[in-house]
C-alpha cells in the first residue's frame, strides 16, 4: 500500500514559532501515530504498510526534524518539545481515538505524549522504548558503538539482519550521518535518558502498554520491566526471538500486540 507524504507547517503553542516536517500517511480506520527510532523514518515504514494493509487502520508515520535528511531548527533540542509538536499534528488533522506506537528513542517521545494527557489519545505503545534511567541497566550508547557493534545489540537473529555501512551509497552514508547528528541532540546531556522521566511516568492516566523484544542488548528486558513499573496501571507484553526493533525482526508480532491494545482502549472499537 502506498502512502502519502505530506508537508505540515505547524505553530506551537508559543505563537512565535513555526516548523515544518515531512508526514507519511497511509490507510483508513482507526487512527496510529507511528514513531520512528534513532535508526531513522525507513525502520517503521514497512511496520506502517503492514499494519495498514492487514488492519483497518490511518497510520501518521512523521520524521522527526533532522532525521531522513530534514532540517532541525535551532531551537528544537530535546524530546519533550517534540511530544508537543506531534500533539499539535494530531490537532491539526483533528484525529481522535489515537494510538500512538514508538520505538526506541520514539517509545521515549510517546512516553512523553502520554504525559500531556491529551483527549485525542486513547492509548499508548512503548516498544523498546528508551528515555528512563535504571540503576544496573544503563542504555547502551550508540554513540560509543560502531553501526556493526550496534547492530549486533539489536538484534536476535543477528546474522540475518546485520547492518553492513561498507554496503552503503554515498548518499545513504550522508543520511545515516545526519540522523547520528539528530538522535545526539534529542538524546541529551545523559544519553539517551531524562533522569526526573522515571518519576514523571506515575502522572500518565491514559492506558499504556510496554511491548518488550526479549533479546534485546540495547535496552535490557529489566529495563522494560521498569518502564511499565513506573507507569499506573501499564501492561507488559514480552515479545520472543526478539531485539530492539521488533517492527523489522518480528512485524506480525508486534502486529498482533499492538492491535488488540488498540482494541481495547478505544471508544470506537475497530474491526479485524
Amino acid at each position: 500500500m502506498t502512502g502519502t507524504t505530506r508537508t505540515f507547517t505547524l505553530t506551537l503553542d508559543s505563537g512565535d514559532v513555526d516548523l515544518s516536517f515531512t508526514v507519511d500517511e497511509r490507510g483508513s480506520g482507526h487512527p496510529f501515530l507511528l514513531l520512528h527510532g534513532g535508526g531513522g523514518p525507513q525502520t517503521v515504514t514497512g511496520f506502517a504498510a503492514l499494519l495498514a494493509e492487514q488492519r483497518p487502520a490511518r497510520v501518521v508515520t512523521p520524521v522527526h526534524p533532522g532525521f531522513g535528511g530534514t532540517a532541525r531548527p535551532d531551537w528544537l533540542t530535546d524530546v519533550p518539545t517534540l511530544a508537543q509538536v506531534y500533539v499539535r499534528l494530531l490537532d491539526e488533522l483533528d484525529l481522535e481515538d489515537v494510538t500512538v506506537v514508538g520505538n526506541s528513542i520514539g517509545g521515549w517521545i510517546a512516553a512523553e505524549i502520554a504525559l500531556l494527557g491529551s483527549d485525542r489519545i486513547s492509548g499508548v505503545v512503548l516498544v523498546n522504548a528508551a528515555g528512563l534511567q535504571v540503576p544496573g541497566h544503563p542504555v547502551a550508547d550508540p554513540f560509543t558503538l560502531t553501526p556493526a557493534e550496534l547492530s549486533a545489540l539489536s538484534f536476535h537473529d543477528v546474522e540475518r539482519f546485520r547492518i553492513d555501512p561498507s554496503t552503503f551509497s554515498d548518499a545513504q552514508r550522508a543520511v545515516a550521518a545526519t540522523n547520528r547528528a539528530a538522535l545526539q541532540v534529542y538524546s541529551g546531556p545523559h544519553a539517551m535518558a531524562d533522569p526526573a522521566l522515571r518519576e514523571r511516568l506515575a502522572k500518565v492516566t491514559c492506558p499504556v502498554l510496554v511491548a518488550w523484544g526479549e533479546s534485546d542488548q540495547v535496552v535490557d528486558t529489566e529495563y522494560g520491566r521498569a518502564y511499565a513499573a513506573a507507569i499506573p496501571g501499564a501492561g507488559f507484553a514480552l515479545l520472543p526471538r526478539t531485539g530492539h526493533m521488533p517492527q523489522i525482526e518480528t512485524p506480525e508480532q508486534l502486529l498482533l500486540s499492538v492491535w488488540d491494545f488498540a482494541a481495547a482502549h478505544t471508544t470506537h472499537r475497530p474491526t479485524d
